[in-house]
């Protein structure tokens, strides 16, 4: 990930802008509907809710942020206060978007393992602080080359030190993103476990009142249920994760270059399927789903109104000139 002074060619840039452009717009453009959705409910305006909207919002930061995310590997003429903002940018949006995604496993783990104790955790009554935080660490840790941690030194004033260092980008991805992935597969491991137990309580009262039928059909469910969550879970996260690998092999054989087609194709798939986990959480909650359905239902049946009666008035000004 260095500045450098060679040109990308126009090849290249036509082919990040061809494959960014679209992914870009259909993210922010999906999570628009249940944002506001959210933000009209006034039923969802509670501490999961915020946790909820605090995801979309860096969502969507993620959509705003992909066009430029390619280049960030790629060498560009730029000074060195331009390279910081292009590559320190993106980088906090990302990490606000694990963080955030990060925060709202952990809800939905908790309202499952220990219900009870929820709305007591400091994580509910001091919600502002835990957003807060959700959005001021990534931007610190970002922030990092911007306050020194940088290879301009090594260099002296030369514009094409790198702007991520070696050792910040093993920090970045086997001290936050890795644990923050191996994390989110824990806790919905976990979370289809306790349902699971859950599940074998419901069978034993099934059986004790004879319904056979019942209790395959709850088998199956879960089974579909376990399925729908493995394969969304890869789908998600696995393209990400191979691109991650491959990007950290060519870092630790220094002087490759690898295949700018390959890499950004597996770049915009990964984030795309990042992004796509927020949307599959909110799919998965009538409440989010609901809301944005009721807000887009409302809208368009105040349109229709507006047009029905400006219709109406246009009709009734033209008979007066007629008669």
């Amino acid at each position: 990930m260095v500045c450098n002074d060679s040109r990308s060619s126009g090849q290249e840039a036509r082919l990040i802008y061809a494959v960014t452009l679209p992914l870009s717009t259909a993210i922010m453009l999906a999570n628009l509907p249940i944002i506001l959705g959210i933000a009209y409910s006034r039923q969802l305006r509670n501490p999961p809710g915020y946790f909820y909207l605090s995801l979309l919002l860096a969502d969507v930061g993620m959509g705003v942020a992909l066009p430029f995310i390619p280049w960030m590997a790629l060498g560009r003429a730029l000074r060195f206060s331009a390279c910081l903002l292009v590559h320190v940018f993106p980088n906090f949006l990302f990490l606000a978007f694990v963080s955030n995604l990060l925060l709202v496993h952990y809800d939905r783990y908790a309202s499952i393992a220990s219900p009870l104790h929820r709305a007591r955790s400091w994580l509910y009554r001091r919600h502002c602080l835990t957003l807060l935080a959700a959005w001021l660490l990534p931007l610190l840790f970002a922030l990092m080359p911007a306050f020194g941690w940088n290879g301009r030194e090594e260099r002296g004033t030369n514009t094409t030190a790198p702007v991520f260092p070696t050792a910040f980008i093993y920090l970045e991805v086997y001290g936050l993103l890795v644990p923050a992935i191996l994390a989110i597969a824990v806790m919905t491991g976990r979370v289809l476990w306790i349902t699971r137990g859950q599940l074998r309580g419901i069978q034993r009262l099934e059986r004790a009142v004879g319904d056979a039928g019942r209790h395959r059909r709850l088998e199956l469910r879960y089974a579909r249920c376990v399925a729908a969550v493995t394969l969304a879970f890869l789908a998600c996260w696995m393209p990400y994760m191979v691109y991650m690998h491959v990007c950290m092999a060519f870092l630790h054989r220094r002087g490759e270059q690898g295949n700018t087609r390959a890499h950004t194709v597996l770049l915009c798939t990964g984030i795309a399927g990042m992004a796509s986990v927020p949307l599959l959480l909110g799919l998965a909650n009538k409440d989010y789903t609901d809301a944005a359905r009721r807000l887009m239902g409302k809208l368009w049946h105040r349109r229709t109104r507006e047009d029905d009666t400006g219709g109406g008035t246009r009709y009734v000004s033209l008979s007066h000139r007629l008669f």
